[in-house]
């Protein structure tokens, strides 16, 4: 890897940090490209995040911020100009420079997630979909199921104003395929998980796996560990499944280009 006085820098914030793939595939994708740059963690608490962009936002040799959990929805609020569906869902996960110092944001977790499902087996067309978690990521991974012809979406968050906030905002751009659900997966062709439940040991499963059939596809956005015990559990049941770490792979890519190329 190189790394010296010409090295170009983008920040990837979030509060827990330690979890993040970003600054090893990243860096990695960069140089793959022919890019002198990397990723640098940040952990950053939200009381903190506005003034910390602000101050980083000095550095001339800083191009990109990428934003994980919980800083996708405060980090739209930074940006100057945002894409299409990153206005609509009012997140983003990944920040670029422009060339007046500004910064355009993108989501690229929803479309990453879809990717990473199609690709085994579990295109998100004409079925019925369980969505668990309304954060950021759940917020993208909705939309895009939507626009990948899902014929309906439940969305269940214990967070019940954050869930209808979110049925808000998907049933204006495709109303009637939107409506509350709960933590039961029974009659769904994809559950997806977009909770953080499953990265500490002692988490609930944010879905009964007893109830899973087996032809269900179940995806995960957890990266640590690579296998969440939702997808071991799913597994054992003989779902298909999709994990996060596979997810972030699709997301990288698109990161990359995104960052790449303005």
């Amino acid at each position: 890897m190189q790394l010296d006085g010409a090295t170009r820098l983008t920040l990837i914030v979030g509060d827990p940090i330690a979890q993040v793939k970003s600054p090893a595939g990243m860096t990695a994708a960069f140089h793959a490209a022919g890019h002198n740059a990397m990723v640098v963690p940040a952990h950053v608490v939200d009381e903190d995040l506005a003034d910390f962009v602000a101050a980083v936002s000095r550095m001339h040799n800083l191009d990109g911020i990428i934003a994980t959990i919980p800083h996708k929805f405060a980090c739209h609020d930074l940006c100057d100009s945002v894409s299409a569906r990153a206005s609509l869902l009012g997140a983003v996960n990944t920040m670029r420079r422009n060339v007046n110092g500004t910064w355009h944001g993108d989501m690229f977790d929803g479309e990453g997630f879809v990717r990473a499902a199609r690709a085994r087996g579990g295109d998100p067309a004409g079925r019925r979909a369980l969505l668990v978690g309304a954060g950021g990521a759940g917020s993208a991974i909705g939309l895009a199921v939507l626009e990948a012809g899902a014929a309906q979406l439940a969305i269940h968050d214990p967070d019940t104003a954050r869930r209808d906030a979110l049925i808000a905002r998907l049933a204006a751009v495709h109303p009637g395929r939107v409506t509350a659900g709960s933590a039961d997966p029974a009659g769904y062709g994809l559950v997806l998980n977009a909770s953080p439940m499953g990265m500490r040991a002692e988490d609930p499963l944010p879905v009964p796996p007893e109830a899973l059939d087996p032809a269900t596809f179940v995806g995960c956005v957890i990266t640590a560990p690579a296998v969440s015990p939702l997808i071991a559990a799913a597994r054992a049941r003989g779902c298909p499944t999709s994990t996060g770490t596979e997810m972030y792979a699709e997301v990288q890519r698109l990161m990359l280009d995104f960052l790449l190329h303005a």
